[in-house]
């Protein structure tokens, strides 16, 4: 067999379908978030980001910053190990503290992505609690489903934010058998919120744990930042909250906060902390430096929801088809990856406006879309030209109109 040929056939097969991935070659401006340098070749051009997930813009933050120079200076680069063997640093072990005092739990433990936390979390739950099921929204994210599969438990996926069918999938368990049930706050691509009450209504029923994923939720909802559980009031009735660094709070890193004996259960056996290597401590030093900016700085999540309130309703003005949703997430649909690709290049080469396309396997075929996530930092003016934009590439490519 030809190994390479198989490879490039598969790669081929992606960019017939018109879903093969371009990476923006990007050089963020520190301190002057959101513009960035785009390398395109032997040539560069300014550009406005339009898609980033650093949510609040806090990765360009000098707090963050100096608090990372600091850490770099006292330190040293690397942690110099896993967790076990001499990777644990005093700012690993602040940082955990100051995440279970975030979400109100007895513990927090750090992983090196959001997407080992819940792979690893849902996993190891899943491998040792004995004849556990898993009961997982439709929708849940890659690294979830992922978990779930690794942990080869009994399996059950209930139609998204559907609460008659997540009841119908909790009956069919046997009453003494452990269960899990595995959703999100909010859902990045639709930007939908779950009704995470009536969840937990239904867990305390059936006496089934809750694993809440807040990842497109911590730093930007609830009065100091824990998500949507701290908002709408009930993070206590959630058994373990797991969340990322990289979005709202603007680095890298991943997390979970519960129990004290659930975060030690996770340390002892989770596979993907026992042998990944610790997070610099750099890393976790502007972690921390976030989480306790952004906790106590609500006007950040206020201009957060303007912001994106504004760009909604100025799309809508122009007829742009924005998806509805009640989150900061402005997904446009385009519906044809093809489309999708040539008004990403549109906005890209013509506009100096960068925002991604999103293709599946990421959502489904059919609703390909630019999915825009404006910041506090994304002015008026700037709102402006990307609206203007928008409008001029709609009609070059003919693209449908809201009805």
């Amino acid at each position: 067999m030809d190994y390479d040929e198989f490879f490039a056939d598969k790669v081929a097969a992606l960019k017939t379908e018109g879903r093969y991935r371009v990476f923006a070659d990007l050089e963020r401006d520190a301190g002057k978030f959101p513009a960035a340098i785009n390398y395109q070749g032997d040539e560069i051009a300014d550009v406005t980001v339009w898609c980033s997930n650093d949510y609040l813009g806090m990765g360009q933050s000098t707090v963050v910053m100096d608090a990372m120079h600091q850490a770099i200076d006292k330190c040293g680069a690397g942690a110099g190990g896993t967790r076990n063997i001499s990777g644990t640093n005093h700012y690993h072990v602040l940082l955990e503290q100051e995440l279970a005092k975030l979400h109100k739990k007895e513990a927090g433990l750090i992983f090196t992505s959001g997407y080992v936390a819940n792979l690893t979390t849902l996993s190891t739950i899943g491998q040792m609690l004995p004849d556990c099921v898993i009961i997982s929204d439709a929708l849940n994210h890659n690294s979830m489903i992922a978990g779930i599969k690794h942990s080869r438990s009994e399996k059950m996926i209930f139609k998204h934010n559907d609460l008659e069918d997540l009841e119908r999938k909790l009956k069919k368990v046997n009453s003494h058998q452990p269960k899990m049930i595995a959703f999100e706050s909010v859902y990045s691509m639709d930007g939908d919120i779950s009704p995470i009450k009536e969840i937990c209504d239904l867990a305390e029923k059936y006496n089934a744990l809750t694993f809440l994923d807040e990842v497109h939720a911590v730093g930007l909802y609830g009065n100091h930042g824990a998500g949507v559980a701290e908002r709408d009031g009930i993070m206590d009735r959630i058994d373990i909250i797991q969340g990322t660094m990289a979005k709202g709070f603007g680095v890298v890193g991943g997390y979970i906060a519960g129990s004290a004996s659930l975060c030690d259960f996770i340390r002892s056996y989770g596979d993907g902390f026992i042998f990944s290597s610790s997070m610099p401590p750099a890393v976790a030093a502007g972690c921390l430096a976030s989480v306790k900016y952004v906790k106590e700085h609500n006007e950040l999540r206020e201009q957060h929801q303007e912001r994106a309130s504004t760009l909604k309703q100025r799309l809508s003005d122009i007829g742009i088809p924005v998806m509805p949703t009640e989150t900061h997430i402005v997904p446009v649909i385009v519906g044809d990856p093809v489309l999708c690709k040539q008004a990403s290049d549109e906005l890209m080469f013509n506009h100096g406006i960068y925002v991604q396309p999103i293709n599946y396997p990421t959502v489904p075929r059919g609703t390909e879309r630019l999915r825009f996530t404006p910041t506090p930092l994304h002015n008026d003016e700037l709102m402006d030209h990307l609206v203007k934009a928008l409008k001029k590439v709609w009609g070059q490519l003919g693209l449908k109109e809201a009805a």
